[in-house]
């Protein structure tokens, strides 16, 4: 799948997802775009496995995947893993939501 400028994956990402061990269990960070959200779309984030036709991105045996569907959507963000005081998770910069919710998994475009 040819992309302009595709989804970038931070090296703490990929840390994050060695440390939990994902590779080892043949999973992947999927990332998703679904309709819904207080915004209109909002994000999936889970393990899960890699299919064919998915867009693929991979380092030191860990893979982040996106399907054909969300790929467009997720053009040129950048995907990170942050720890703060109120928890840790995997978030998305991504500069095609014109706004977003306070939740940060909701967006529109």
């Amino acid at each position: 799948m040819n992309l302009t400028l595709p989804p970038k994956i931070t090296d703490r990402a990929f840390s994050r997802l060695n440390e939990i061990g994902a590779g080892k269990q043949s999973k992947a960070l999927r990332i998703a775009v679904e309709g819904g959200g207080c915004s209109g779309f909002q994000y999936e984030i889970k393990l899960d496995d890699i299919s064919e036709t998915d867009w693929v991105s991979e380092k030191d045996g860990e893979s982040v995947v996106i399907d054909s569907i969300s790929l467009p959507f997720l053009e040129n963000s950048i995907i990170d893993f942050s720890e703060e005081l109120i928890g840790a998770k995997f978030t998305i910069d991504n500069p095609n939501a014109k706004t977003s919710c306070g939740c940060g998994t909701s967006f529109s475009i």
